[in-house]
């Protein structure tokens, strides 16, 4: 196996150049770490990870910190995990998955025995207990959700709010009066996430701006419970019935739901869901979503956090970015019938 010393021999420099090109530590010429790197590659030579993290006192990990909860939706968080851990391997870091088992303390303690170079905080609450531990941190943090005390932080998320004017605008462009939220699931409602009280209130917006009335179907985990809470706002519907499903794991059974009561997303009902394009797409009826882009989310979050850890002086005092979400026609949305 090749070592530093191969290398420093096949490009005709000093160990402690090879090391330095490694570290960053000092500054080296464009001419000097080309010939360098170019060794290394020739020798197909890996820097040991302990040793280059000693010599720079950076590991190059970045710590993924998310609550697993026992409901939430195991698809949904791995698109957030594979594209944060894809992106910040092209930036040469690597990912640690930080879970809630410690609670805030587990952020304190890997970055106490410096195992990550700053945090990613996933599934963010309104009165996030870990927000005072990560504002007492030596290391940057940015936080994909947004708390209700934001100020001094970087966050980033797709435009909830939006996302909830999007959904009510385009059903009542197709003429429905009455529009039925499917809401999250029970676990994600008592977390008090941020994120479903600006969806509401994008809704309740919507609504008052264009005249549709908005009914609240509790988001259920059994179909039994769907096609309850499903027939009792077919009960107050005026008009053809429309339903939005902004959680993923309720469009699923949203769908199964109005099948078993005998209506069918584009014909007897629209639908409008959250879900991925290639899931809307292998449905019977391809279903028109709302996109909250996750992929976007992951990656802006990813080059957040490398530059503060790359250049700390240009880190914000605070940041809140705001992703805008996707609204695709297909075929489960319906123009009602005109009035007679």
């Amino acid at each position: 196996m090749p070592t530093s010393k191969d290398v420093a021999r096949l490009a005709g420099v000093s160990q402690s150049t090879v090391s330095y090109v490694m570290s960053g530590r000092r500054p080296i010429s464009e001419k000097t770490r080309k010939r360098v790197e170019d060794a290394m590659a020739q020798l197909a030579f890996q820097p040991n990870a302990g040793a280059r993290a000693l010599a720079s006192r950076r590991s190059q990990v970045i710590g993924l910190a998310i609550p697993f909860v026992f409901d939430l939706h195991r698809g949904s968080i791995m698109e957030f995990i594979s594209v944060i851990a894809a992106t910040a391997r092209q930036s040469d870091y690597d990912i640690l998955l930080v879970t809630d088992d410690e609670g805030p303390q587990g952020l304190e303690r890997v970055v106490g025995q410096q195992l990550v170079d700053g945090l990613i905080i996933m599934q963010v609450e309104g009165d996030d207990a870990r927000v005072p531990v990560i504002r007492n941190l030596p290391v940057p943090s940015v936080l994909i959700g947004i708390p209700e005390k934001h100020e001094g932080l970087e966050c980033i998320d797709a435009d909830f709010e939006l996302a909830g004017q999007m959904c009510v605008e385009e059903l009542a462009k197709l003429g429905h009066e009455t529009v039925t939220l499917v809401d999250w699931q029970d676990e994600v409602i008592r977390r008090h996430v941020n994120y479903v009280k600006r969806f509401h209130r994008g809704v309740d917006k919507a609504s008052a701006a264009v005249g549709v009335k908005v009914l609240h179907a509790p988001g259920r985990v059994t179909i039994a419970g769907m096609e309850k809470a499903v027939a009792k706002a077919l009960e107050r519907t005026k008009g053809i019935p429309a339903f939005i499903a902004p959680e993923a794991a309720n469009a699923d059974l949203l769908v199964e739901a109005l099948a078993n009561l005998g209506l069918v997303p584009g014909r007897d009902v629209s639908v409008v869901a959250n879900c991925s394009d290639g899931l809307a797409e292998r449905q019977r009826i391809p279903l028109t979503t709302i996109g909250f882009e996750p992929d976007e989310v992951s990656r802006r979050a990813v080059h957040m956090i490398v530059r503060d850890l790359t250049d700390p002086a240009s880190r914000p005092p605070e940041a809140l970015e705001l992703i805008r979400p996707v609204f695709k026609h297909r075929k489960s949305t319906i123009r009602p019938r005109p009035k007679r």
